[in-house]
C-alpha cells in the first residue's frame, strides 16, 4: 500500500513457478538459427499487515484466531471471541469462520493455510482499520483517520451487527473523532448522528447547522435523517428566527421630556427602531450574528441629538445582544 499508515512487516516469496522463455531466432544467411533464453524473474508477492493488529499483538491474553483481509489486501490478526462478543449479528453471518479456506487469490501463497481463517471483507484497510479499534475499545486518532473514513466505519458498524448506539458515546474514541471532524460536513454527520439515533452527537453538531440552507437538503439526506432528527433541525431554524423578531419588537425604552427632547421627538427614535427591527426581521437567519445585529441598529444614534436617548438606544441593544446570546442554538 502507498498509506505509510500501513507496514509491510510479512513478505512471502513463492515457489519458483514456470518460467516463460523469451526466444529470438536470429537468422543468418546461412539459415541457422540460435535460440536465447531470457527467465523471468520470481515474484515477490508482499502481504500488507495491520501495525495494531497482527500475529505479535498484545491486544488480548490469547494469541490472534482470525484473520481479516480488507479490500486492499491488508490483514489483520483478531480474536473471534472479543468481535463474536461485540456484534449481534455474528459479524454479518461471516462468523463463527469456517475452516482455514483462503480466498483464490492467495491460495498461489506458500504456508497459507497457516494464518488461520481468513474472511475478505468489501472495505478497505482504513475503514476496517476503525471498524476494530472501536471492538477493542481503543482509539485510532494516531491514524488520523479522514471524516469519511469515519461516517464509512460507523455504517460498517451497523451493517456488521456492532450496536453504535453503545460504542459511540461520549466517552468513547470514536464518539471524539467524529465530533472533532464536524465542523468539516456538519449535514453528514448531523444525518449520520440521526439514523443511529446518536443524541448525544446530534445536539453539538446542530450548532454548526444555523446557517445551512435547508432547501438544499438532498432527498438522500432527507431519508437517511428520518422524520425526528429532520423535525428537530427544522425546529431549530424555525425557533431563533422567530425568537429573534420577538426580541427586535420592543423600542428603547422614553425618557422624560426635556426642553430639547419631548415625546414628540422620541418618537423619532421608535419609528427609526421599527424600520430597522424590520429590516433585520425580514432577512433574519438562523445564524444572524451578534456584531451584525448591532451594526444595524447602532446606526441609529447618527441621527439622535438627544444624550439620553442615545443612552436610551445603547441600553437596549445591549440587551437584545444578551437575549439573542442565550437564544437555543441546540436541537
Amino acid at each position: 500500500m502507498d498509506s505509510p499508515e500501513w507496514e509491510s512487516v510479512l513478505q512471502f516469496v513463492s515457489e519458483p513457478l514456470d518460467m516463460d522463455i523469451m526466444s529470438d531466432k536470429l537468422v543468418h544467411e546461412t539459415g541457422s538459427a540460435a535460440p536465447s533464453q531470457v527467465p523471468t524473474p520470481p515474484l515477490n508477492p508482499v502481504v500488507s499487515i495491520s501495525t495494531t493488529f497482527f500475529s505479535g499483538a498484545n491486544l488480548n491474553p490469547l494469541p490472534p484466531d482470525l484473520v481479516f483481509l480488507s479490500s486492499d489486501a491488508v490483514f489483520f490478526y483478531v480474536h473471534s471471541e472479543q468481535v463474536l462478543g461485540a456484534s449481534e449479528n455474528g459479524f454479518c453471518g461471516l462468523l463463527p469462520a469456517k475452516p482455514a479456506n483462503p480466498p483464490p487469490a492467495l491460495k498461489s501463497f506458500p504456508r497459507v493455510e497457516e494464518l488461520g481463517p481468513i474472511i475478505a471483507l468489501p472495505e478497505s484497510a482504513h475503514v476496517v482499520n476503525v471498524v476494530l479499534h472501536t471492538i477493542y475499545g481503543i482509539s485510532c486518532a494516531h491514524y488520523a483517520p479522514s471524516l469519511d473514513i469515519l461516517l464509512a466505519a460507523t455504517d460498517a458498524l451497523h451493517e456488521y451487527g456492532i450496536p453504535v448506539k453503545r460504542y459511540c458515546t461520549p466517552s468513547t474514541p470514536l464518539f471524539a473523532l467524529i465530533l472533532a471532524q464536524a465542523p468539516f460536513n456538519p449535514i453528514e454527520v448531523y444525518a449520520l448522528a440521526a439514523h443511529h439515533d446518536l443524541y448525544d452527537l446530534a445536539v453539538p453538531i446542530s450548532s454548526h447547522l444555523l446557517g445551512y440552507q435547508l432547501a438544499s437538503l438532498s432527498d438522500a439526506l432527507v431519508q437517511k435523517m428520518g422524520p425526528i432528527y429532520l423535525k428537530r433541525l427544522f425546529f431549530l431554524h424555525l425557533g431563533r428566527i422567530d425568537a429573534l423578531k420577538r426580541l427586535l419588537l420592543p423600542p428603547p425604552h422614553p425618557h422624560a421630556p426635556t426642553a430639547d427632547c419631548d415625546f414628540t421627538e422620541q418618537k423619532k427614535l421608535t419609528r427609526a427602531w421599527a424600520l430597522a427591527s424590520a429590516y433585520l426581521a425580514w432577512d433574519a437567519r438562523p445564524d444572524l450574528s451578534m456584531a451584525a445585529i448591532e451594526a444595524a441598529l447602532r446606526s441609529l444614534e447618527e441621527h439622535l441629538s438627544c444624550g439620553v436617548c442615545k443612552k436610551s438606544l445603547g441600553e437596549r441593544i445591549k440587551q437584545l445582544i444578551v437575549q439573542w446570546s442565550v437564544v437555543k442554538v441546540l436541537t
